[in-house]
This record gives C-alpha cells, structure tokens and sequence, in this order.
C-alpha cells in the first residue's frame, strides 16, 4: 500500500479520490488550502494539511514519507480564467512549479495529474486519442493545463519523475459544490429542483463525454502503479447531446420545466467525446455508471441540499 498526497483533496474529484484511495487500504494525506475546496468533504481517516502550494516549507514537509502525488489543485473556472489570467497562471503554473519542486526536494518519484481533454482544441476527428496534438487553448484556463502538462513531462524527462497525465471530460455527480457552478449538469439539476427555467445553448445539441465521478477518482487509483510518462484519456467512450441529459433528468425527477434557449455561444466546441481504449488495455479501468444511473445519484445528492421550492 502507498502513501499518497492530493492536492486539491477537499475540492469535488479530490474528495473522491481520497476516499477511493483510503477504501483501497492507502494512506492520505489531503493537501488543500480550502479557497475552492470544503472541510467536510475530507474523509477523517486522512491527515488533512491546511495550506496552499506557494508554501514550499510546509508542502515539502507534507511529503515527507510518500510515495505519489495526485495533482488537483487548480482553478477551473473558464470565464474567471478570461477575467483574472495572471490569477491562473499563479496557482496553476507557479502552483506546480513549486511542488514539482517541493517533491524533488522530498524524495517523491511520481505524479499523476489532472488534465483536461480542453488541450485537444477543436477537434479534427473524433472520438479523441492521445496521439492527437495538442492545440493553443481557447482561454487561460486551457493554457495553463497545458503549460502544467508540459512542465510534468519536463520534470519527467530531467529526472526520471514517473509522470501519469489523465486527460478529464466532464466529470458529474455528487458533491459538486462549486460557487458559482459553471457546470452544465449541476446547474441542470438544481434548476429542475427548484422548479426553474434550464439555460442551454446551441439548443442542446453539443455532444459532450459526461463521466461520473466515481468512474473518474477511481481511474487515479487504477493507473497509480504505472511508471514513467503516460498520458490516457479519462472517458465514456461515447458522447451525448446535451439535450438528451435534460430529458433524462426530466425523466427521473418525474417533470419537465421550461428551456430557457440561450442561441449560440461562439467558442464552443460542438462536439467533443474521448476514446479511452488505451487506459482500458493498460490497466483495465473503464467507466461503469450509466449516464441515468448517475444522474440518479446525482439528483439525489441535490435534493438533500435542500434546494427544491417546496
């Protein structure tokens, strides 16, 4: 069993991927500055450290004795990325920057970190494969995930750092609690909970990869005895129009409510979806939770926040 860190463990994939990870029989120890993240997501069985990569002293002290690091910590938010750039490019780049650092200085030879299929651009073919190249991002928050990407894959080359680089679709499900949320299925949900208007865009036609959570934290558990630099897609292997998730969750809730149509967003990319053939032949791992089985799940989860009209 390992040792492991997460960054970013009390922020919605960490917290999950934590628990994973202590379910498994691994030591945690989660790492998180709570400016995005949420005390009562850290699971009592890890040791929580309070503090924010920019503090080399106490990031260095907290890997002392482990093995592997999952990176999570970073800001995520497209639109904020647009406002505040240099904002992102602290935590995120200089972020990383620093704790490849504080790990080479503590003896901790492998990384796997979260990235964002948004590297592939606007794609040329679909589903998307590893081998495709990487593109000049769309916003700040896609040039940071690549820059951290490029930065990983450097460290690897110069020091033999064994580096995984999970490339993330759309992650859903419980514990979503971002504020404000910019993702579409959460947004979804607690409108029909609330008995609200739904935004879409483009009519819902988008195809998109919607992974549940759990599917997702649990790829970091399976790929955690690679070694040297890989890079997977994390995905369904399949994509769905957007529309088709509102008419599910209309489905389960039991009603509809209106759409609010929003037209075209320019930017957009229409459709969007991973082949995750290649971490299904490494390690096995492939997404089990159906689409209705998760929004089930995720529904819910909502409905216990409280937030439907009555």
């Amino acid at each position: 069993m390992s040792k492991v860190l997460v960054t970013g463990g009390a922020g919605f994939l960490g917290s999950w991927t934590a628990k994973l990870l202590l379910d498994a029989g691994h030591k945690v120890v989660v790492y998180d500055n709570l400016s995005k993240g949420f005390e009562k997501l850290i699971d009592p069985r890890s040791t929580f450290v309070k503090a924010s990569l920019s503090q080399k002293e106490k990031l260095t002290d907290a890997l002392k004795g482990v093995d592997a690091v999952i990176h999570m910590a970073a800001y995520i938010v497209v639109p904020e990325s647009v406002e505040k750039p240099d904002l992102y490019w602290e935590n995120n780049v200089e972020g990383t920057k620093v704790l490849l650092e504080a790990m080479r200085d503590a003896g901790v030879g492998k990384i796997i970190f979260s990235s964002t299929a948004t590297v592939y651009g606007d794609p040329d073919k679909l589903p998307l494969t590893e081998d495709m190249p990487v593109k000049l991002a769309a916003n700040p928050y896609g040039q940071t995930k690549i820059e951290m990407e490029k930065m990983i894959t450097e460290e690897h080359e110069k020091s033999s750092l064994n580096a995984i680089i999970l490339r993330y679709f759309n992650p859903y499900g419980p514990n979503e609690l971002h504020n404000p949320e910019t993702h579409a299925i959460p947004n979804f949900i607690k409108a029909a909970l609330k008995k609200e208007s739904i935004p879409l865009y483009w009519k819902g036609e988008q195809v998109r990869d919607f992974i549940y959570v759990e599917d997702l934290a649990r790829s970091h558990i399976d790929v955690l005895p690679l070694k040297g630099l890989q890079i997977f897609n994390v995905g369904t292997n399949k994509g769905e129009k957007v529309i088709d998730v509102v008419k599910t969750i209309f489905e389960i809730v039991g009603y509809e409510v209106p759409i609010w149509d929003l037209g075209e967003r320019p930017g957009d990319v229409m459709a969007n979806y991973a082949s995750s053939e290649k971490i299904k032949k490494s390690v096995g791992w492939e997404a089990k939770v159906t689409l209705k089985e998760g929004l089930t799940k995720t529904i819910d989860f909502f409905k216990n926040q409280n937030l439907s009209p009555d």
